[in-house]
């Protein structure tokens, strides 16, 4: 399956910039490419970038989705614009595809970031957004404001609703853009973390971003990590959650600026 993939390079390219990997970045569930423009626009003075939206999500279409299928579509979609190797940088359900990818094609990968998600089944589900979303009336007619009042009864949480509403389309004959369907029938693939074989690993650097205030990335996973991530590195984000790039963006874009750089 071809993503929808948002491309944005420096204006004049030096042969320094011609010579580096692209930057792949993933966004997570119920999020888009464009949700990462703030750090794609950053990372594009110097870089050729892609901004990709996953199945079922942005603009690209839609499917069941497992963690190997999604990593076809990748590296299908970066064959495709010729942006292989790679370096791949991927938040949360973004992150797993990004490491899936790694350790099946570790050859395809330059460097890895991942962003507050570890190779490991992490729970902290979203059976009932998911349940919720599907549940909601749409009138034959809808402006932005008045999707807003729709969601307030369902998805109380104003920073969720706020990121809920980025996939509702307006106007005659309003819905949902993105798969949802489809994404709520995968929700325990999405949750859960591929079976990978015996031996696989991804020997390329890999930095790890994990919120100081988040669950998801925990001691008891950091055995895994090194196992299937040799070259790991750990870095913690004070003051953010699980949304790390959205609660601490400046903070992640410097660590972020900083591995690129560097790899």
């Amino acid at each position: 399956m071809l993503l929808n993939v948002i491309e944005r390079g420096p204006e004049q390219i030096t042969p320094d910039t011609a010579g580096r990997p692209p930057i792949v970045l993933l966004h997570g569930l119920f999020w888009r490419a464009r949700n990462l423009g703030f750090f794609q626009r950053r990372l594009a003075t110097t870089r050729r970038t892609l901004a990709i939206d996953l199945r079922n999500h942005g603009d690209s279409p839609h499917g069941l989705m497992d963690y190997y299928t999604m990593a076809a579509d990748l590296l299908e979609t970066l064959a495709h614009h010729n942006a292989l190797p790679a370096t791949l940088v991927g938040h949360s359900m973004g992150g797993k595809v990004a490491m899936t990818l790694a350790l099946t094609r570790p050859g395809m990968v330059h460097s890895l970031l991942v962003a507050d998600i570890p190779p490991a089944r992490t729970g902290h589900g979203q059976f009932a957004l998911g349940e919720q979303m599907l549940r909601v009336p749409f009138p034959p007619f809808l402006n932005r404001a008045g999707a807003d009042r729709l969601l307030q009864h369902y998805i109380p949480n104003t920073d969720v609703r706020a990121l809920m509403l980025q996939n509702i389309r307006v106007g005659e004959n309003p819905g949902w853009c993105i798969g949802l369907r489809e994404i709520v029938e995968s929700l325990p693939n999405v949750e859960n973390w591929p079976y990978i074989p015996e031996g696989y690993t991804y020997p390329g650097p890999t930095l790890f971003l994990a919120g100081g205030n988040s669950p998801y990335i925990r001691p008891e996973h950091y055995a895994i990590m090194r196992r299937l991530f040799p070259c790991y590195r750990l870095e913690l984000i004070e003051q953010a959650g699980h949304w790390l790039h959205v609660e601490n963006p400046e903070r992640f874009a410097e660590l972020l600026e900083n591995f690129t750089e560097r790899y």
